[in-house]
């Protein structure tokens, strides 16, 4: 691969994770950009990575007001893709700026709304605009569709009963009465638990209450609990109904803790901002840790062309590790990984057009010397 030009927008735990990983990449060289509305945050990421990158990388920085995106159209003149770590409210303007210089775009957002306007900016584009592309939704979509079609090509069939995706971003060790800290950006986590989940049930798209069913599961040795959230099953509801009959997200906790979600949901259900309030009353009760793991679980279960029930399944549970010398979080390498795998494929020419997670190739994806090295051979 021949240098490329990296604009990594937003310099904070996510971007400059994303620069460290990117750039220890044997297959990358070339100059990365990082951008913040802060000077002093953009300079120091810029200088974290330049220290811990090789030399065939170089980084450089600046300041960008979001609030004005026209300012961005001479900074992206020259790129080659745009890795958006920002807030999800400016994924369309970044996505616009990427379209207007042909130049490659992924993001990380759950966002629904600002999802479909990127989708519609990308439409008939010459380069790739991969959404949601980070750990839920992203990696464990991709990994359900290589089970999937391992499913289908092992036992010769077209169609499965069940497809289940469990993430769980935790801390190592939890306290009663919640069993639960923040090991990451807390903002999300009640949006999540109140928001309706997107699934499949008897072959058809539906919506499902968030936290209306609680299962145990014992992955690697290990208990958890896990509950229908929002948002982590990307558009697999929708590029599967049909051909699964069964299929939806869940967010894996430590036991107790749905228990204790659901008593502040009752006692704070009178509220005009139910996930506002829902996520006061969890930053004043739950502390935030420095040590974490992520757990990640995906099964694919159905009838071969005998008729016997047959099951696939993978897990992997991913503690901090190094990254050119830097200790980064679980979070933070499961997250950027699978951005900075994709943003490699897409500089490689190999998607043009919006692409969401059912559309990247999982072969390719989970082979890859980035997520490969994070999350292990599949």
């Amino acid at each position: 691969m021949t240098n490329k030009n990296v604009i990594i927008a937003g310099s904070g735990g996510i971007g400059s994770a994303a620069g460290l990983i990117l750039g220890n990449a044997s297959e990358f060289s070339g100059n990365i950009l990082f951008l913040d509305r802060f000077e002093a945050v953009a300079k120091a990421t810029s200088e974290l990575v330049d220290s811990n990158t090789p030399s065939k990388v170089t980084t450089s920085y600046q300041s960008v007001d979001m609030s004005q995106p026209e300012s961005l159209n001479a900074i992206a003149q020259d790129s080659d893709i745009i890795m958006d770590c920002l807030p999800g409210k400016f994924a369309p303007a970044l996505a616009t700026i990427a379209r207007e210089h042909k130049c490659h775009y992924i993001n990380l957002t759950e966002y629904v709304k600002e999802t479909e306007e990127v989708m519609q900016i990308a439409q008939d584009a010459d380069t790739g605009f991969v959404l949601q592309a980070g750990l839920a939704p992203g990696f464990i979509n991709i990994l359900a569709m290589r089970l999937f079609n391992d499913f289908c090509t092992n036992y010769n069939v077209e169609k499965v009963e069940d497809i289940k995706m469990k993430v769980g971003a935790l801390s190592e060790h939890v306290e009663p009465p919640h069993y639960y800290a923040f090991t990451w950006s807390p903002i999300g986590v009640a949006t999540e638990y109140i928001k309706d989940a997107y699934a499949v049930r008897d072959y058809n798209l539906v919506t499902i209450p968030s936290l209306s069913q609680r299962e145990e599961y014992v992955i690697d040795g290990d208990r958890y609990e896990d509950n229908f959230t929002s948002g982590g099953a990307a558009d697999l509801p929708e590029a599967l109904a049909g051909r699964v009959k069964n299929l939806d997200y869940k967010t894996l906790r430590y036991i107790g803790h749905y228990d204790w979600v659901a008593e502040q949901v009752e006692q704070l259900s009178g509220k005009d901002n139910l996930i506002d309030a829902l996520e006061d009353h969890m930053l004043r009760e739950i502390p935030r840790v420095e040590n974490d793991k992520v757990v990640v679980y995906a099964s694919v279960t159905g009838l071969d062309s005998d008729g016997t029930k047959r099951s696939l399944n993978k897990a992997y549970t991913v503690y901090p590790s190094q990254v050119g010398g830097i200790m980064l979080r679980a979070i933070q390498t499961t997250t950027a990984g699978p951005m900075c795998q994709i943003a490699l494929m897409l500089l490689k020419g190999d998607y043009a057009g919006p692409v969401l997670q059912s559309k990247i190739d999982p072969e390719t994806f989970l082979d890859g010397e980035i997520v490969a090295g994070i999350y292990g051979k599949y």
